[in-house]
């Protein structure tokens, strides 16, 4: 078992969409960022990444890439994805939580759950999704941006028992 950590943040910005776990949230705004700003999907990729031993996400999806530009953070997903599968990694379970005054996401938690496990190859219930404010206080309290942290963990496909073997594509 390999266990990896994440965490992202990113400032609110008039104009844009918010995107949190691959889901579409109703917001007066949206996060700043090259790709779509996913907070929640960064910080998973990282974690996953860490597990790994990999580098981190800016390092393959660097904001100078204009190939990324507005790029949905759920494609960047399948990358990290593939990335792990080909050094013969299956994910075992993944726990986010994301820190935000506004908006509230509990009635989105189930479809992004729907969209993440999917990507991720795993059952619904080894995948938390839960979200927190921050009291008021700091950046997120004054409702300037949204944080998320991550925590993930994985398996050498050689390791894994029979009925996760085949998650593991060759």
């Amino acid at each position: 078992m390999f266990i990896g950590i994440g965490y992202d943040a990113h400032r609110f910005k008039k104009g844009r969409k918010l995107f949190l776990g691959g889901v579409e949230i109703e917001s007066a705004a949206g996060l700043d960022g090259h790709s779509d700003a996913d907070v929640l999907i960064h910080a998973l990729m990282d974690a996953l990444l860490g597990a790994a031993g990999l580098d981190d996400i800016g390092h393959f999806f660097p904001n100078t890439d204009e190939k990324y530009k507005g790029i949905s953070s759920l494609e960047l997903l399948k990358i990290v994805c593939r990335k792990l599968q080909k050094k013969k990694f299956a994910v075992h379970n993944a726990d986010i939580t994301v820190i935000a005054q506004t908006p509230k996401i509990a009635p989105y938690i189930e479809e992004m759950k729907d969209k993440i496990s999917k990507i991720l190859k795993i059952k619904k219930e080894r995948l938390s999704i839960k979200a927190t404010t921050n009291e008021k206080m700091g950046f997120i309290g004054r409702n300037e941006g949204i944080a998320a942290l991550s925590a993930a963990s994985i398996k050498k496909a050689n390791n894994l028992p029979p009925q996760l073997k085949n998650r593991v594509k060759k």
